[in-house]
């Protein structure tokens, strides 16, 4: 015990003015006391490190990171084992401490002396439990938006390449959980857009274009059916700012040329319905949308990281009435048409005239919207008067990254042109699910939709979807499933028919393949199928099991990584 008191106490002679006069203009470290000796030790000028047995004892070691990814608990402090041949864990108190005064000044030598040196690939900052060693930090591992929790600080989410990364409507959570208006997305989506910005602005654009050629119908031309040549399209620009420390506002216009590649009364789709044209109901075709679809602004101050609040106003606008509309779900990504519930589900998703507040603790939300509840007229190049007149809630909560769950309810005040006094009563419930598979390229995404229409009485019809897109690299296989309760009125056969609801099915499959990726846009080549099952008294008006078929060319921005 003796001979190893006598080792340390050398240890501390040689290394006390060493450290003390290469350190003379810094902070000076905490003075280490020691016995004084007989024979004095003259210190060298400058040291650049400490050698021998001294530098295998008290330095970290310091090893070249490998490319990989570090371990769970690379985070985690580690502490020196000093001479632990030697000194066993029953030695004295008095030893332990001059043993740490040692370490802690030789821990601080090494601090400067990495900085010195400006090697950034090493993490050996002090803390107060140790050094960390061989502590690397993978490029892009902070701010990982795929497999991020909500449960992480808001630094997680602020930057990516020195962006702002955040959702549109809180500080604290990340920007792939936009969905819609201000519904969410699982945090693991991805996201295809083109961006730019720096750490307090970011601007984003999206959108997604399709030049096809479909037809409806094809076992049954002599009725109900249609066949064209169009390109439904969207497109949407985006401004996150961030005011202060705890403010966000963000901006959103989103506009959309169908007016001009579909015409007035759209495209034809078997069974849709919704809205009008030249003042008469549009049955077996999808509406186009707006010119402006979209044009809203909002801002979010957080309280804490747990807890936002936010408000939103459009004109136009959505509100918080359904989960994330078609065009914005992932798994519906690749597919050209608006399902046959978009009016059972998400029609409202185009408003004039929406005002929300929210309030977000963790990763559960509650939102509470007035809105108006006349959906778009025919003339789709006109601001229309906001009355509202309707209102809803939607509770929203993402259990976790791969998950985004809501519940919503609203009373809407006369959504159809042609029903004036008609005020329907929407309930929606959706789930939806996003992973990666195999590789950062590779994912899935499936979402399942019910909505319930009821006007009261007779009028009260579901309506269910399931949807997935699997994406393995460049190719992507997707479907979707639904069915729907539509009225003899929805499809214009009323007057034959009488009041009676029939069950449609319908089941679309298609293969989707990249074919020109570049840096900023994909070109996509595409094809898809579609077989309906219907009630036997829509047969002499739509034949048996309807089928339909097109191809199309997809342009969109390239997956934002």
């Amino acid at each position: 015990m003796k001979k190893l008191l006598l080792i340390l106490i050398n240890l501390v002679i040689f290394t006390g003015p060493l450290l003390a006069q290469d350190h003379q203009h810094h902070q000076p470290a905490k003075k280490v006391p020691v016995k004084k000796t007989k024979t004095p030790v003259k210190a060298k000028k400058k040291p650049a490190v400490l050698k021998g047995d001294l530098q295998k004892k008290f330095s970290p070691k310091v090893t070249t990171p490998k490319a990989v990814a570090p371990k769970p608990n690379a985070h985690q402090p580690h502490v020196h084992s000093l001479a632990k041949d030697t000194i066993n864990k029953k030695r004295d108190e008095p030893i332990e401490d001059e043993v740490k005064s040692v370490t802690s000044e030789t821990e601080a030598y090494q601090h400067q002396a990495h900085h010195a040196a400006k090697d950034t690939s090493l993490l050996q900052a002090n803390t107060a439990g140790g050094v960390k060693e061989n502590a690397t930090v993978p490029k892009n591992e902070a701010n990982n938006h795929e497999t991020i929790s909500g449960e992480k600080s808001s630094a997680s989410h602020q930057r990516h390449d020195g962006m702002l990364m955040t959702q549109a409507y809180s500080l604290n959570i990340p920007m792939s959980r936009n969905g819609s208006g201000t519904a969410w997305l699982p945090d693991a989506s991805p996201m295809f857009m083109y961006m730019k910005g720096n750490n307090r602005t970011s601007f984003m654009l999206h959108g997604n274009v399709f030049l096809r050629y479909t037809q409806q119908n094809v076992n049954n031309k002599a009725l109900r059916g249609g066949q064209s040549f169009g390109a439904p399209n969207w497109f949407m620009g985006m401004v996150n700012k961030r005011v202060g420390q705890k403010g966000l506002f963000n901006a959103t216009a989103m506009i959309s040329l169908d007016p001009l590649t579909e015409g007035g009364n759209g495209y034809p789709l078997l069974f849709q319905s919704g809205e009008t044209f030249k003042g008469r109901r549009l049955v077996d075709r999808q509406h186009p949308h707006d010119l402006v679809s979209g044009l809203t602004v909002g801002y979010s101050h957080a309280f804490t990281k747990d807890v936002d609040l936010f408000g939103y106003v459009g004109y136009p606008g959505e509100p918080a009435l359904n989960g994330t509309a078609f065009m914005h779900r992932v798994s519906a990504l690749n597919n050209p048409d608006a399902p046959l519930g978009h009016h059972w589900q998400d029609a409202t998703h185009i408003t004039f005239g929406v005002a929300t507040a929210g309030l977000r603790y963790k990763n559960l939300k509650a939102e509470f919207s007035s809105f108006t509840g006349r959906e778009p007229n025919e003339d789709r190049y006109d601001f229309e008067k906001a009355r509202f007149d309707s209102y809803s809630y939607r509770l929203s909560y993402n259990p976790t990254p791969n998950w985004a769950l809501q519940f919503s309810q609203g009373n809407i005040n006369s959504p159809e042109g042609l029903g004036l006094d008609e005020e329907v009563k929407r309930t929606t419930a959706s789930a939806i699910h996003t992973t990666s598979i195999a590789n950062p390229n590779s994912f899935i995404a499936t979402s399942l939709l019910w909505g319930l229409n009821d006007a009261g009485g007779y009028h009260k019809e579901h309506s269910v979807l399931l949807e997935s897109n699997l994406q393995v690299n460049r190719k992507s296989i997707y479907g979707r499933y639904e069915f729907v309760q539509k009225s003899a009125g929805e499809l214009d056969l009323e007057t034959t028919l009488g009041h009676a609801d029939f069950n449609i099915n319908a089941l679309t499959l298609g293969y989707n393949y990249n074919i020109f990726p570049t840096k900023h846009i994909d070109v996509l080549a595409g094809a898809q199928g579609t077989l309906n099952v219907i009630d036997k008294k829509l047969e002499p008006f739509y034949g048996k099991s309807p089928l339909s078929w097109q191809v199309y060319l997809q342009f969109r921005p390239s997956r934002h990584k």
